[in-house]
């Protein structure tokens, strides 16, 4: 067995035998589903109402209430990365694992192989909770599901694909910081609070509309294919990413952060 097979391996071990994982998981789907159907519930009557006033909304009800499993669910995806490092370091089990894997390159890159698998997991079990009670809350409101629709499941397919990706930012974060609380401050704070009003600020005018879409979150939104930001911005000077460009941006700030990581603090000596 290869040293790269070994170490993937001991990452799945480290994982599998926590309870982190899995109450992340069942948090991100009861949050997820719980927006998808509020979305799709009162969203879906009040296109209703427009529609049967003469004021059609012109937007994808069904793919903003399907694409919250990312658009809300992505910060466990990082969390999830982010602790995976922090927690190395927090619990002084970092020092076995390089004893164990000398080469740090290799251990670096076989935790980011394990949480891109963790996160594109929790990409599925978030669009069980989105798709799931999303299209209860689309069907009692009385709009359509669209299940029918390719569309539809290739918002799902590229939403999979961005959470793996959001799970490899995290690791590239928890390097960075390796600091567990300062991991999780920097998480919520920046996704909670400072990108959202970036994202708002970026309406302003068609420059900020151009560097916003380089956001993180932007570019996530334009490789899933829809959120609830995006209609918001269609109404002002925002502009959006194809859905490649989207996963290229999201891709090079998680080769970024992972290779900033690798060079400022992976490689330091550990006590």
């Amino acid at each position: 067995m290869t040293a790269f097979a070994q170490a993937v391996r001991a990452e799945l071990t480290k994982v599998f035998t926590t309870r982190m994982w899995w109450v992340l998981a069942i948090i991100m789907v009861a949050y997820v589903g719980f927006t998808a159907v509020s979305i799709g519930f009162g969203l879906g009557y009040a296109t209703d109402g427009a529609e049967s006033s003469g004021f059609p909304l012109e937007f994808d009800l069904a793919a903003m209430t399907y694409s919250t499993a990312v658009t809300v669910g992505f910060v466990f995806a990082v969390l999830l990365g982010a602790l995976s490092v922090t927690g190395e370091y927090r619990h002084q089990t970092v020092t076995p694992t390089f004893l164990a894997v000398p080469q740090r390159g290799v251990a670096l890159a076989a935790k980011l192989t394990v949480q891109y698998g963790l996160g594109a997991f929790y990409g599925v079990l978030a669009f069980v909770g989105s798709v799931g009670l999303g299209a209860l809350g689309l069907a009692i409101s009385g709009a359509g599901a669209q299940l029918d629709q390719a569309s539809t499941w290739l918002l799902i397919l590229r939403g999979i694909i961005a959470m793996g990706l959001w799970a490899g930012i995290g690791v590239g974060l928890g390097a960075l910081v390796r600091n567990q609380v300062a991991a999780i401050v920097i998480v919520v704070a920046f996704t909670q609070f400072v990108e959202p009003l970036l994202r708002f600020g970026s309406m302003i005018n068609s420059t900020a509309g151009a560097i916003g879409q380089f956001l993180p979150g932007a570019a996530s939104d334009a490789l899933v294919g829809g959120s609830f930001y995006s209609l918001m911005m269609a109404g002002g000077s925002g502009s959006q990413l194809e859905w490649w460009s989207g996963g290229l941006v999201l891709v090079a700030y998680a080769v970024a952060a992972t290779i900033g990581g690798y060079f400022t603090s992976w490689r330091k000596d550990v006590t």
